[in-house]
């Protein structure tokens, strides 16, 4: 994270459980999963593809091609 102090520690979230509290108790304080990430990564350190698979996936609403007659 670059805006993240380098010289400040930051405790290791290295089990599925310990993340899975950290993010139980960021929920309350945040609005969306990109406020949820930023949180996240600042006050921890992480493995990014661990989160990714604890946090629902954002994906894009599907757009269907118009049928041609």
């Amino acid at each position: 994270m670059l805006n993240a102090d380098p010289l400040l520690q930051r405790p290791t979230l290295v089990t599925t459980a310990l993340l899975a509290r950290a993010l139980d108790g960021l929920r309350p304080q945040v609005t969306s999963p990109v406020e949820m990430w930023q949180r996240l990564t600042e006050r921890y350190v992480v493995d990014l593809d661990a989160v990714a698979a604890l946090l629902p996936a954002d994906e894009p609403e599907t757009h269907w091609l118009s049928s041609r007659d």
